[in-house]
């Protein structure tokens, strides 16, 4: 069964991408998205962003929608995977790839460096902490780049790498949702 949401901002402003209901998959909810991008809005024009955990591809297809250079998007459901390709032929852009892989062997081997990475992993799983000492030990946030961490309400961010500083954080139900930059 697939479901429905609506970009918000941007060239494809009221689009609607369709997306798998997949186990533990939850869309990042309009309201957050909203005030995720105000957050972003001098960042996201010409930048590099890397979404990671994609699934439906709310965050990408709206980082795209507002102007990003690129974006690539890692996924590793195979169906979720083939909904973004559709969603990206549908909109007609050349902006977003879909990188069918698990996200820890995907950071393992990338090299690129990204301005924006979107963090926003399966609840319940401990993934924030592995996979953001991952991200800078790779080195893939630039310098000054920012990165989104969508969590668990009651989750403490601790053991976050030490250049990273806290910029913004808000709570939405049992949605914690955090903004932090690299120095």
């Amino acid at each position: 069964m697939s479901s429905q949401l609506r970009i918000i901002g941007g060239e494809w402003r009221s689009r609607r991408i369709t997306f798998d209901d997949a186990p533990g998959l939850r869309p990042t909810p309009s309201r957050v998205r909203e005030t995720l991008f105000n957050w972003l809005q001098a960042d996201i024009p010409g930048s590099r962003c890397l979404d990671l955990f994609a699934g439906s591809g709310a965050l990408g297809f709206e980082a795209a929608s507002r102007g990003a250079k690129s974006v690539l998007q890692v996924e590793n459901n195979a169906k979720s995977c083939q909904t973004l390709k559709h969603n990206i032929a549908a909109l007609k852009t050349d902006k977003i790839e879909v990188v069918p892989a698990d996200v820890r062997q995907f950071l393992a081997y990338c090299t690129e460096t990204f301005d924006l990475i979107f963090l926003d992993p399966p609840f319940g799983q401990d993934w924030i902490r592995p996979v953001c000492q991952q991200i800078a030990q790779a080195n893939l946030l630039a310098p000054y780049g920012k990165i989104y961490i969508e969590c668990e309400r009651n989750l403490a961010l601790t053991e976050l790498p030490s250049n990273w500083r806290p910029l913004k954080q808000k709570v939405a139900g049992e949605v914690a949702y955090n903004l932090y930059q690299r120095q």
